[in-house]
């Protein structure tokens, strides 16, 4: 079965006016859906079209050979993702159990931001800023291009896209403008805690020597 374009968790106009809805119709509409379209076509035929899009993403990284299937991979994960991290009404400081974990591996808040936005504007190119939970300590990384923390090994927590086209069409060049507007204004630190929480599930199985098993197709 191939994989479909997953719907928006929200409407298209409910990210403005820090993300617009032309954005959404372009980067959500066409970009995304391409990388599915492309996606299918590559692994048509192939032994990868029976498996999960995880697997895929795995196999096929850092393999000259299946370049193409991995960067289109990668990029649906990752927009899948990045959807995900955002909400209408979100951005602001997170509660709880991440607002602490924040914390212990920033210092504060604040350190955290600015180590987000540096991450993200020094970018070269296209490219991702992510958190991510490595061991007992969040991290702030940035990855060029489709590469995720899926390849490194690392869980993540909250993506922000600061490839052109996430941003182009509301914010022309000022990228920094973009990525503290995700910040401040759109990031769904319901979402982190929920992938927080669960890589902490994880971990826990792990050492109890629970077989976790494989992520399902989407």
């Amino acid at each position: 079965m191939p994989f479909t374009l997953k719907p928006l968790p929200y409407d298209r106009t409910a990210l403005e006016p820090h993300m617009s809805a032309r954005t959404l119709e372009f980067h959500h509409g066409k970009h995304h859906r391409k990388y599915v379209e492309n996606l299918n076509e590559l692994i048509a035929g192939k032994t990868l079209e029976r498996a999960s899009l995880e697997t895929i993403i795995r196999k096929t990284f850092g393999s000259k050979k299946n370049e193409k299937i991995f960067n289109n991979a990668a990029q649906v994960w990752n927009h899948d993702f990045f959807w995900q991290s955002m909400k209408p009404g979100g951005g602001g400081k997170p509660t709880g159990e991440l607002a602490e974990r924040i914390e212990e591996s920033f210092g504060d808040f604040d350190s955290f931001k600015e180590e987000f936005l540096e991450a993200g504007k020094t970018q070269f190119g296209s490219g991702w800023a992510w958190l991510i939970v490595d061991g007992r300590k969040l991290k702030v990384i940035k990855t060029a291009d489709a590469e995720n923390p899926l390849v490194l090994k690392k869980t993540a927590l909250l993506a922000c896209d600061v490839w052109e086209h996430a941003y182009y069409l509301d914010y022309q060049n000022r990228r920094s403008d973009m990525i503290k507007a995700f910040l401040e204004r759109l990031a769904d630190w319901d979402f982190a805690a929920e992938n927080l929480a669960a890589a902490g599930s994880s971990v826990r199985r792990r050492e109890s020597g629970v077989n976790l098993g494989h992520a399902s197709r989407s």
